[in-house]
């Protein structure tokens, strides 16, 4: 014979109490959820966004080398513009 059942969720687990007296007394607690499926979830986006940071991070690294690249490369035609100019001067003082 049931005299009470009690049900509550939280919306992760479930909970059922289930009271019988039949005599003496006995209590039945049945409990269900999803914590699990929930921890695996949220262990997968946690790896995702790592991964994801992981990446920009070193896609950052990469464009900031190139352009570190071109900047010396400039700045070494630059110099050499510089030596050129200077070499054409000395040769107009010869002529001269």
């Amino acid at each position: 014979m049931v005299d009470r059942v009690v049900e509550r969720t939280d919306g992760v687990t479930a909970e059922r109490v289930t009271e019988t007296d039949s005599g003496s007394s006995t209590v039945v607690v049945e409990r269900r959820g999803g914590g699990g499926a929930g921890l695996l979830i949220g262990l997968a986006v946690l790896i995702l966004v790592v991964v994801g940071a992981l990446y920009l991070t070193n896609q950052n690294n990469r464009e900031n080398v190139k352009t570190d690249a071109v900047t010396d490369a400039a700045r070494s035609v630059g110099d050499a513009a510089k030596d050129v100019g200077g070499a054409a001067k000395d040769a107009a003082k010869k002529v001269e």
